[in-house]
């Protein structure tokens, strides 16, 4: 009989591999876990509520929409994490369409509306998603609770499934446009990690801007697994220091007519979004050099292709 398989390990990988589970992804609160990027978007919620908690703030997670390739799986594996959300006071509801379910998640931005006292929690956060025919027929919802705004405790998260090459949809599709023309700013992880840091960025800057936050997300990236830092302290948010709020605020209120709500979309929130990527340094030079005459803008799966591409035509970092 063969000796067991760990025996040559070191000694503390053994004691690892002893007390690892499968529930790890979502059981742990700190460490090193294997998950796929669907597991990741479940996970995301849990870690927000963490962070909103040692701020000594007892927020509510809301998650709704509509399943369908790259994210046709995202809605069977919030329901294995049950357990694990209701613990951090997440609830998750199929939508009977996308847009209803984006209009619930608006909805959960409007806590502030009920009587005085009346609120059980400081604030709902929200995750809507579904895959890009989805986005197209939301775009109205998408517009106008963009418009109507955030709250401070709150946030909105819209995550697309793109299908680029159509492989299981009717047609291809790209949401960065729709996401554009509806005012929402996107965010595209590159990979499994990223789309727990860049969601948690999403998260401050759709409560910072009262605007909500686009995810783009593929099968490439979406649909692979690597082992991810979970880590609630991991992303630190800095509040932009060279904006200056408008009298108001720029967060949801009522009564509050359209005009309103549009200029102060085209006025303040877009550039206070822009604020908080540049105090967070969101995009930045990953390569630069005091001699650079041009440069290469690309962001998620392309950013890996192009970094790959660079590599195979010899311009390693040194060279570039």
């Amino acid at each position: 009989m063969n000796a067991p398989l760990s025996r040559d390990l070191p000694e503390h990988i053994r004691t690892a591999l002893d007390t690892v589970t499968l529930d790890d992804k979502y059981a742990l609160d700190y460490g090193r876990a294997f998950m796929s990027g669907v597991q990741a978007l479940v996970k995301l919620p849990m870690l927000q509520r963490v962070r909103d908690q040692r701020l000594g703030k007892n927020t509510a997670g809301f998650i709704s929409g509509y399943r369908g390739s790259p994210l046709g799986t995202y809605d069977q594996s919030l329901v294995k994490a049950e357990k694990y959300l209701q613990a951090h006071h997440i609830h998750f509801q199929p939508g009977v369409n996308e847009e209803l379910a984006a209009t619930a998640l608006w909805g959960t931005q409007q806590l502030g509306f009920a009587p005085p006292g009346s609120n059980k929690y400081d604030g709902v956060f929200g995750i809507w998603y579904g895959k890009g025919p989805g986005v197209d027929r939301c775009s109205d919802v998408f517009k106008h609770a963009n418009m109507a705004g955030t709250t401070p405790w709150g946030g909105v998260i819209a995550v697309a499934g793109d299908d680029h090459i159509s492989k299981s949809s009717t047609a291809a599709h790209q949401s960065d446009h729709i996401f554009k023309a509806c005012g929402t700013p996107v965010f595209f992880p590159a990979n499994v990690q990223e789309i727990l840091d860049l969601g948690l960025h999403a998260f401050a800057m759709s409560r910072f801007s009262g605007v909500w936050a686009g995810m783009k997300t593929i099968q490439e990236i979406v649909e692979s697994s690597s082992t991810v830092m979970i880590d609630p302290d991991r992303v630190i948010t800095r509040v932009p220091a060279d904006f200056e709020i408008p009298p108001g605020g720029l967060h949801i209120r009522w009564p509050d007519h359209a005009l309103e709500q549009e200029a102060r979309l085209m006025d303040y929130k877009w550039y206070a979004a822009l604020a908080y990527i540049r105090a967070n340094r969101l995009n930045y030079n990953v390569i630069e050099g005091k001699h650079d005459r041009f440069g290469i803008i690309a962001s998620g799966k392309a950013y890996n292709d192009t970094r790959q591409a660079l590599l195979d035509l010899g311009l390693d970092d040194a060279t570039c």
